[in-house]
């Protein structure tokens, strides 16, 4: 029977430009975690997985993850497995928890196959995962890619391209503003989302340009218009001093870019409203196996 067991985590993503209107998107890392642990088991097909960090949601994400690895070194009919994520990712406000934990799991599987895959097959297994799983839209090659690699990336998603990569500017913090409720990206409301593929492009190009905080600050407000959320929250955090400040993915988290300087000041507009706020910092650190 075998016994081999191995763990691998990964780094949070927030948005840049959402991909979900138009295909095209950017995203960039941050020091937020998801750590998945897998063992395998001799039954082979029976895969179990477990959120500690949120036991009540669905675990399909890591079943067809570890299935879809497996598949590919074809050891879908020698093993089964059970895989535990740990995560101090809010699951469904619009954070990446998908994305970040399909590189994971993805990586951790590999890992304990002892296989070898490079960089983008690995990433597009996770995405493929999360198709299958119908946790995603556009499949966020761009969130996968910035939770992988960290720094900034912008990518075609439709042709799971990386069109652009580029590092983070020094001395930055992220503030993210998480509401209680969620927001499940399969539920949204594609049709209103189309209406703004327009706008969309243009906060596109400005990324393209390297022009990364306005873009991400217009994306935020195209996006909270089309998806009904109330884009002052962002407002009120740039008129605070915040570099940039938008919805993160399709929300209803907001993300707010800050210096050192202007970070008090924007906490403090973020603590006007309901809802948790969580500090990090712009991650650069690939996702890794840990042991």
């Amino acid at each position: 029977m075998p016994t081999g067991e191995a763990e691998a985590v990964a780094h949070g993503a927030a948005t840049i430009v959402n991909a979900i209107s138009t295909g095209d998107g950017a995203a960039f890392g941050v020091d937020l975690w998801t750590k998945a642990h897998i063992k395998l088991t001799d039954e082979a097909g029976f895969i179990t997985g477990e959120i500690s960090s949120d036991p009540s949601e669905n675990t399909l994400l890591i079943q067809k993850t570890v299935t879809r690895v497996l598949s590919h070194f074809k050891a879908e009919k020698k093993f089964g497995a059970k895989v535990k994520t740990d995560s101090n990712i809010p699951i469904a406000r619009g954070l990446k928890s998908s994305s970040v934990a399909a590189n994971a799991v993805a990586l951790a599987t590999v890992a304990v196959l002892g296989g070898k895959l490079d960089d983008f097959e690995l990433v597009n297994l996770g995405v493929d995962a999360a198709f299958d799983a119908k946790v995603t839209v556009t499949g966020a090659f761009d969130d996968a890619c910035a939770s992988y690699f960290g720094g900034i990336v912008v990518t075609d998603n439709l042709k799971r391209r990386l069109v652009k990569r580029d590092t983070l500017p020094k001395g930055l913090s992220v503030l993210f503003h998480v509401p209680a409720k969620k927001a499940y990206t399969a539920d949204s409301d594609l049709k209103r989302l189309k209406s703004v593929a327009q706008l969309a492009k243009i906060a596109y190009k400005e990324a393209t340009l390297g022009n990364y905080w306005s873009a991400l600050s217009l994306n935020g407000i195209i996006y909270s218009s089309a998806l009904g959320f109330d884009a002052t929250v962002a407002l009120d955090a740039l008129n605070a001093g915040a570099i940039a400040a938008g919805l993160c993915g399709k929300g209803p988290a907001i993300t707010a870019v800050v210096s050192q300087e202007s970070f008090d000041a924007v906490k403090a507009a973020l603590e006007q409203y309901q809802g948790k706020i969580i500090p990090a910092h712009p991650n650069s650190e690939k996702a890794k196996v840990v042991t």
